[in-house]
Formats: C-alpha cells, structure tokens, sequence
C-alpha cells in the first residue's frame, strides 16, 4: 500500500473515533440534565400537590370557623 493511502485511513480512523467518542459524551451529558430536570419537574409537583391538600385543609378549618362564629353569634342573641 502506498503511504498517502495508509495516512488517509489513519486520518479516517481518528476523525470516526474523535466524532464518536463526542457524540457519547454529549448523549450522556444530555441524559444527566433530562435527569435531573426530571428531579426538578417532580419536586414541584410534589410542591403543587402539597398546596392543594393545604388549600383544602384551609378552606375546611375556615368553614368550620363561620360554623363556631355563627353559633357564639346565636348563644350571644340568646343571652340576650
């Protein structure tokens, strides 16, 4: 083989593992950040979730505070 053919498959050969081995480490870098926005993506929705249970819990105490004022409200017209 003559030697321009033999640099030019060893260029070849260096170029395909160089693009290879770049295209894997992006892949992997890319997989790693959609992991961990995924971590994030779930820790707010955790977050969303918690606040409609407290909402809940928030709207139920208050209902049951117009029940207890109503009722001072009539025991106070009953004293009277």
């Amino acid at each position: 083989m003559e030697p321009a053919i033999i640099s030019a498959l060893v260029a070849f050969a260096g170029s395909l593992t160089g693009t290879l081995a770049g295209i894997i480490t992006s892949s992997k870098l890319t997989d790693y950040r959609l992991k961990e926005l995924e971590k994030r993506v779930d820790k707010h929705n955790s977050l969303v979730e918690r606040m409609y249970g407290l909402e809940d819990r928030v709207n139920l105490h208050e209902e049951k505070l117009r029940s207890a004022d109503h009722r001072l409200g009539l025991l106070e017209e009953d004293i009277k």
